[in-house]
């Protein structure tokens, strides 16, 4: 695969990662007042942490290979803030599920971009995809009791 071609599969995740950490941000700050020692709070601040610590691992990876890093979060980052500035999060099926979405979204965009990756990026990708099936689990129990 060509260095172009890696560099634009990262980009395509790093937007995705960067969509990430703009929703999960827009949400928590709607919700921190009432809900700010909340332990479903906790655990959806540690996913946007792991996402922003994997927007970091990509933006290295890219720069690493000679690459200019996408600034924006593009199309996805448009929808899901809209769907989350009306969401109330917690307890809020719909807002869950979107989140959910977006995580298995962003897990079809590195399965498909994993096996084309330079092996020395695989170890740090395959964390990542490992966060990301939890984030799963965890808002699949959140969804549950909501």
């Amino acid at each position: 695969m060509e260095r172009n071609d890696v560099i634009e599969d990262l980009n395509k995740l790093l937007r995705d990662e960067v969509a990430a950490t703009e929703t999960y941000r827009q949400a928590l700050d709607k919700i921190r007042k009432d809900y700010g020692h909340d332990s479903r709070f906790q655990d959806l601040t540690r996913m946007l942490q792991d996402h922003e610590q994997a927007a970091a691992q990509l933006r290295a990876h890219i720069r690493q290979l000679g690459g200019v890093e996408s600034q924006g979060s593009g199309a996805w980052g448009t929808w899901s803030n809209t769907v989350m500035g009306a969401a109330r999060l917690l307890g809020d099926k719909a807002a869950l599920k979107a989140l959910k979405e977006g995580e298995e979204s962003g897990l079809k965009d590195y399965h498909a971009v994993i096996d084309r990756a330079p092996a020395e990026m695989t170890d740090s990708m395959t964390s990542i995809v490992a966060r990301e099936q939890e984030h799963v689990r965890q808002l699949d129990r959140m969804i549950e009791a909501a």
